[in-house]
C-alpha cells in the first residue's frame, strides 16, 4: 500500500532534521518544505538539502518568503545584533521573527492540502516554547483548530494534524532522538550567522553544543 504523505517544515537544523526523521520512522511519505525568508544565515538551506537527500526525500520545496521586507528580528535585520548573552526564562528574544511560524505553517497548510497529506511535522520544542509565542503548545491547538475551519479538506473532517514530536524535548533529548534515527548532525545548520562556519557564541550555537557535549559524555 502506498503510506500516507507527511509535509515536513525543513529549516536544515537540528531540531527540524530529527523532525523529519521521526516522521518517516512514523511511517510517512515526506514532503520537505523550507522557506528563504531574508534570514541572514541561509545556509541552513544548504544544510535543509543535504539533510532531505540523506533520508531520501524525493519532494523538496524551497520557496521565497521575504520577511526581510519590514525586519523586525536579529534573523532578519543586520541592524539588530544576534543576541549571546543566553535565554532568558519568559523573555522573548531578539531572534524570534515576528509572524514566521504562522505564516511558515500556513504555507504548509496549502501544501500538504494540494499534496493530500495527513500531517505537517514541526520542529517545535520545549527550548524555543520558553521565549517564542509561536512555538507553544497552545498556539500549536489553536492552529490545529484554523486548519479544521479554513480548507475543504478540513470542512470535510479530513484537515492535516500538526504534529511536534519535539515539543517536550530538552536539546540533550532531541540530540539522543537524532542519533537513533541517524541524522548526520554535523550536517544540520543551526547557527544564527552565515558564516561558513558555525560562530559558536549565538544562543543556538551554544544550546546546541552543550547538548551535544552532554550526550557525547553519556557515551564515555
Amino acid at each position: 500500500m502506498t503510506p500516507p504523505k507527511a509535509i515536513v517544515l525543513l529549516s536544515g537544523g537540528l531540531d527540524s532534521a530529527t523532525s523529519a526523521a521521526q516522521a518517516i520512522a512514523d511511517g510517512y511519505e515526506v514532503i520537505a518544505l523550507s522557506l528563504r525568508y531574508g534570514q541572514r544565515h541561509d545556509r541552513e538551506l544548504q544544510a535543509a538539502k543535504q539533510i532531505a537527500n540523506h533520508l531520501g526525500i524525493q519532494e523538496h520545496f524551497i520557496m521565497d518568503v521575504d520577511l526581510a521586507q519590514w525586519g523586525g528580528s536579529a534573523l532578519t535585520d543586520q541592524a539588530i545584533a544576534v543576541p549571546t548573552a543566553g535565554v532568558k526564562p519568559d523573555v522573548i528574544p531578539a531572534t524570534y521573527v515576528p509572524g514566521r511560524n504562522t505564516v511558515f505553517i500556513a504555507i504548509a497548510l496549502s501544501l500538504a492540502e494540494a499534496k493530500g497529506a495527513e500531517a505537517i511535522y514541526l520542529g517545535i520544542n520545549a527550548v524555543d516554547y520558553s521565549g517564542y509565542p509561536d512555538c507553544r503548545p497552545e498556539y500549536l491547538a489553536a492552529f490545529q483548530h484554523l486548519a479544521h475551519l479554513s480548507s475543504k479538506v478540513g470542512l470535510e473532517g479530513k484537515a492535516p494534524r500538526l504534529v511536534a514530536p519535539l515539543v517536550q524535548d530538552a536539546k540533550t533529548d532531541i540530540v539522543r532522538r537524532a542519533l537513533r534515527l541517524g541524522i548526520p548532525i554535523d550536517q544540520t545548520w543551526s547557527c544564527y550567522l552565515g558564516r561558513e562556519q558555525p560562530c559558536g557564541v549565538c544562543d543556538a550555537c551554544r544550546i546546541r553544543d552543550t547538548a551535544i557535549q552532554i550526550v557525547r559524555s553519556e557515551g564515555r
